[in-house]
């Protein structure tokens, strides 16, 4: 069983920046393709990005070129970097793990475990 611990939202103004920490509690860089997922109020939970076996990344259209998703194995520990924040950004984001690749790696279903979020809001 793979724990996952969010932190780093926080209440930032829009074009800000901010970094988010997924701590697993075992290496997960070379045994799962890891997930950040958001949902606003109101909303259905979303794929942000993933980073997979192979250490390639993919990214929803609406972050790509603002967010980057990276993994330090030897801290057990994936980022989200969150550049040009914008209002529509705010949400609740959640780190997951899923044991295989896939190309639809935004189906939460392949996912077997998750944090258990981390809060981000963004003003205009």
């Amino acid at each position: 069983q793979v724990q996952l611990v969010e932190s780093g939202g926080a209440a930032v103004q829009s074009g800000g920046s901010l970094t988010l920490y997924c701590v697993a509690s075992t290496n997960t860089s070379s045994n799962y393709c890891m997930g950040w997922f958001r949902q606003a109020p109101g909303k259905e939970r979303e794929g942000v990005a993933t980073a997979d076996f192979d250490g390639s990344t993919r990214y929803a259209e609406s972050v790509k070129g603002r967010f980057t998703v990276s993994q330090d194995s030897a801290k057990n520990t994936m980022y989200l970097q969150m550049n040009n924040l914008k209002p529509e950004d705010s949400a609740m984001y959640y780190c997951a793990a899923r044991d295989q690749w896939s190309a639809h790696w935004t189906d939460q279903g392949l996912y077997e475990h998750w944090g258990q979020g981390t809060q981000v809001t963004v003003s205009s």
